[in-house]
């Protein structure tokens, strides 16, 4: 039998028996995977894309089944996804995703519930187009949160109710939310989200996590919302970072300060970006207009590249394991290096290679890295 056809073969096997293994992303016997180097410490999950959620990238789901026990969906539960026209949802993709997370046993978050940047123009408009009023768009917050947690009652065990929030400097984003509702538009998620499951941990997530201005915000948000005797169970620190950025001071300072708030931390989108910045005024969305400086890895990742990425996620992974007693998952954003947003944001067509499996779905030294920081001593 020719490679190619054992190979088919046993994808085909692989699928047929429920994902027990995968034939691009299958590992050595003996070497552990993420959930179980990590199983005393945190979960470790990952972002599935609709493609994966749906059973239409079988190899990628199976690599998913076999290294993380949580799953955050990138889309389907996003009011723009799930909630586009007034008249009706459209719970059919959100439903696969859950579904396939009580299969595989797996911690099931929801992302999200309140965001500007992914709600519809209707949701803050009348029919003639004018902003509506504060209890009109507390009722439709009210009617979307309540409909959408309330069908994954008990089955959804945690949500990103509010999603960024805070601008960098520490103050409230002047968004749509804020502007027509006021300030209390956050409380009144939460409120809604615990009324439609009170058995749900309710979290508040953003980036930049680790700016001063912004760790002083988070915690009187927390503060606030537990003064008002309204259930917040977490903060999701989003963990979009770079090679130099946080530093290892920064990130340790930042979970002793949020380790004080008495709530759950969670790494909710981890990531590590290099690329150049790209102004996309500057260039539109047309990758041709790039100059190749800016996309310099098109034909893959130096060792030299491999090599800094997986000292940098071996820091991270070390500063973790010595902060377990405050974090309670990681998740990356994506399960391997082609499905990262970061190859189309903020335009398309580069090569971002920020995860732990490479686009073959195979581990990256940067995995083994991980995994070494998890037989070190507690």
């Amino acid at each position: 039998m020719s490679t190619t056809t054992m190979r088919i073969a046993s994808t085909s096997l692989c699928i047929v028996v429920g994902l027990a293994c995968t034939a691009r992303g299958e590992h050595p016997a003996g070497r552990p995977t993420l959930k179980e180097a990590f199983s005393g410490d945190f979960l470790v999950g990952a972002a599935l894309n609709t493609a994966q959620s749906s059973g239409q990238a079988p190899d990628e789901l199976a690599l998913a089944q076999r290294q993380f026990n949580s799953i955050t969906p990138e889309a389907v539960l996003q009011w723009d996804y799930i909630h586009y026209q007034p008249e009706g949802y459209n719970f059919a993709p959100a439903d696969q995703f859950v579904a396939l997370g009580e299969k595989y046993d797996m911690f099931i978050v929801g992302h999200v519930l309140v965001w500007e940047d992914v709600t519809p123009k209707w949701v803050f408009e009348d029919e003639a187009g004018n902003p509506v009023d504060r209890e009109t768009l507390l009722s439709r917050m009210r009617d979307h949160i309540h409909a959408v947690v309330g069908r994954y009652k008990g089955r959804i065990k945690g949500w990103d109710v509010v999603n960024e929030a805070i601008d960098d400097d520490g103050s409230r984003c002047q968004n749509a939310w804020q502007r027509i509702i006021g300030e209390d538009y956050i409380e009144k998620a939460f409120q809604y989200a615990h009324e439609a499951d009170p058995d749900s941990e309710l979290y508040y997530n953003d980036y930049c996590e680790w700016y001063p201005a912004k760790k002083i915000a988070f915690a009187n948000l927390v503060r606030d919302l537990q003064s008002k005797g309204i259930r917040i169970d977490g903060i999701g620190l989003q963990g979009h970072w770079s090679l130099e950025s946080p530093s290892l001071g920064e990130l340790e300072a930042m979970f002793a300060d949020y380790g004080k708030l008495g709530v759950k931390i969670m790494i909710t989108e981890l990531d590590i970006g290099f690329l150049p910045e790209v102004n996309p005024s500057q260039y539109g969305k047309d990758i041709s207009e790039l100059s190749s400086d800016l996309d310099p890895y098109a034909d893959g990742l130096p060792d030299k590249m491999e090599r800094a990425l997986a000292d940098r996620y071996a820091e991270i992974f070390a500063c973790f394991r010595r902060h377990r007693d405050k974090i309670d998952r990681v998740t990356f954003w994506g399960v391997y290096d082609g499905q990262s947003w970061l190859n189309y944001w903020p335009v398309g067509g580069r090569s971002a290679y920020p995860l732990l499996f490479d686009r073959e779905l195979q581990p990256k030294p940067a995995f083994d890295a991980v995994i070494r920081t998890a037989k070190q001593p507690r």
